[in-house]
């Protein structure tokens, strides 16, 4: 280690003040329970808050269970990089090339191609659509009803040219990825990243010792299922011990070699930018934890990569749960951050407060607050005419939680 970087490092606050910053994000939030970890420079903070469930007096643990929800997205590309890098998939493969025999995927004067669906410009909806009345979270829809409902839609927008969030994007991209290796997926996604990091815990078939475990929120989200369905978008559980191996692997520092890749770091061509937002005609739904810079293989980046503040982040949501991991690699920290629904909803942006609390572990100024977005004419109040009754205006509402964001 250089004097340099000594000095640097010797000047980053305490990494056991995270304990107080994670202390006061949970206050805020309103959570019932909130588990944080922070990995920086190989060192491991963990700490569990509230209460695994309403009234159960018990704090959540490294070994809680957790719903990962689109955080699974990131295992998804994570995946899909390691079959690009041996060759059994390039990102510009036709999702057609994957598709069920006799099965047409749709295109609009170009076709869904597999960086499409990692970067949610496939112009395919956010959602299929709801489940059957009491269907658990996570697992709607199945292979069989998402393949049949493709055939007859018509993409929003041209493959590559817009983006729009979209959960089944990436549950036909695991499609995809599961026929390219002639495998199952969730075979698939442990033989190539889970086992050899040994996350034994990371799993869409939890079993009833770690379904005891899971916590619980304010609300009634229904059974402990399994999410195989979901596989590519959002079924993944996990804990936060596992959830520790997986920043120490995007750091590179996950302390195994990973034999396909022989590096204890990610591949970074899973953490990079494919997509700059000003070249699309439009993006939505994207900016949960702030404006996009730069649009990653599920990853979203935050601040211009000349910022020593810039970062890398996954959120997730569902199911009584908001998750979160953002990333600053030029200071080697991370942050993962799942908490519970509170009786109160949602009233705290989560994820903006976490980037403050990793950017002040890694001795760097905030996020600049974003400037006022000018409203568009249709929100543009007006005086009335004289004699012309106007319906009352609607009271201003929290914003509501994601179903799978």
């Amino acid at each position: 280690m250089g004097i340099a970087q000594a000095r640097g490092q010797s000047s980053l606050p305490d990494l056991q003040s995270a304990g107080t910053l994670g202390a006061d994000l949970f206050t805020q939030s309103g959570s019932t329970g909130m588990v944080l970890v922070v990995v920086r420079n190989g060192q491991v903070y963990f700490r569990g808050y509230g209460e695994t469930a309403p009234g159960s007096g018990q704090i959540p643990t490294a070994d809680s269970l957790l719903r990962l929800c689109s955080l699974t997205k990131i295992f998804t590309t994570d995946v899909l990089v390691k079959l690009v890098n041996d060759k059994t998939v390039r990102l510009d493969d036709p999702l057609q090339r994957f598709a069920p025999p006799h099965t047409l995927v749709p295109k609009r004067i170009q076709p869904i191609t597999l960086a499409d669906l990692a970067t949610h410009t496939a112009g395919l909806p956010r959602e299929l659509g709801n489940g059957p009345r009491g269907t658990p979270h996570f697992t709607f829809p199945d292979y069989r009803t998402r393949w049949r409902w493709l055939p007859a839609q018509h993409l929003r927008t041209s493959p590559g040219t817009a983006a729009l969030y979209s959960n089944i994007g990436f549950d036909f991209l695991s499609d995809a990825l599961e026929s390219a290796a002639h495998k199952p997926y969730p075979t698939l996604l442990a033989e190539r990243t889970l086992n050899p990091l040994n996350m034994r815990q990371t799993t869409f078939f939890p079993n009833a010792a770690q379904c005891a475990h899971v916590l619980a929120s304010a609300g009634d989200e229904g059974p402990c299922a399994v999410t195989e369905n979901t596989r590519g978008s959002s079924g993944l559980y996990s804990t936060p011990a596992d959830m520790t191996i997986w920043l120490k692997y995007l750091l590179g520092a996950a302390g195994q070699a990973v034999p396909d890749q022989k590096t204890v770091a990610q591949n970074p061509a899973a953490q990079a930018v494919y997509i700059v937002p000003s070249s699309l005609v439009s993006e939505k739904g994207l900016d949960h934890a702030g404006e996009p810079t730069g649009i990653g293989l599920g990853w979203i980046h935050l601040l211009p990569p000349d910022n020593p503040s810039r970062i890398i982040q996954k959120t997730g949501g569902g199911a009584g749960f908001t998750t979160y991991i953002a990333i600053n690699q030029p200071s080697h920290i991370a942050i993962f951050l799942a908490a519970t629904d509170g009786p109160g909803g949602y009233q705290f942006n989560l994820f903006k407060g976490a980037d403050n609390v990793l950017l002040t572990l890694a001795g760097l100024p905030p996020i600049p607050p974003e400037p006022p977005k000018r409203p568009s004419k249709r929100t543009v109040r007006r005086t009335p005419k004289p004699g012309v009754k106007h319906a009352p205006r609607h009271p201003v509402r929290r914003a509501p939680r994601p179903a799978r964001a």
